[in-house]
């Protein structure tokens, strides 16, 4: 079963089971999958979902910040509700030790030497890594490996 298969099932679970709030954050998640595949014109893979997961994940974080530095417990709460429903969603995360060996592999297998061949590095660990594990914590450890 794909993911937009999954997550389809999830939403008529949620209609019939009549959880409002889940059922609202898998709406807003089948809405931004079908606005990107209606502006694109293709079908999107599991991955292309992923990425959506992910975008949204990480709007969530923000907001949850934002609300927490103006003191909106409220807001928190409702952030971090659609945080639980979306990272369902989400391929298992990688442990620190399996990112570390990645971006090992992945300097060597480019030929890194230098802080100046980072892109590299990362076109090769973002195709790998995406969705499993925060990029901006494999960019801080290809940095540092580099930086040796």
């Amino acid at each position: 079963m794909s993911l937009k298969d999954q997550i389809t099932e999830d939403m008529k679970t949620a209609m019939r089971a009549r959880e409002t709030d889940r059922l609202g954050t898998i709406r807003l998640l089948l809405a931004a999958i079908k606005q990107r595949e209606v502006d694109e014109r293709v079908t999107l893979d599991d991955a292309a979902i992923t990425a959506i997961i992910d975008k949204m994940i990480k709007q969530r974080k923000d907001s949850i910040s934002q609300f927490q530095a103006a003191q909106r417990d409220d807001l928190v709460a409702k952030e971090n509700a659609e945080l639980d429903v979306l990272g369902g969603y989400m391929p298992e995360q990688l442990s620190d030790e399996a990112v570390a060996a990645e971006v090992q592999a992945a300097v060597e297998a480019t030929g890194a030497s230098g802080p100046q061949d980072m892109g590299k590095v990362m076109g090769v660990l973002k195709p790998k890594l995406a969705g499993r594990v925060d990029m901006t914590v494999v960019s801080g450890l290809v940095k540092a490996a580099l930086a040796k």
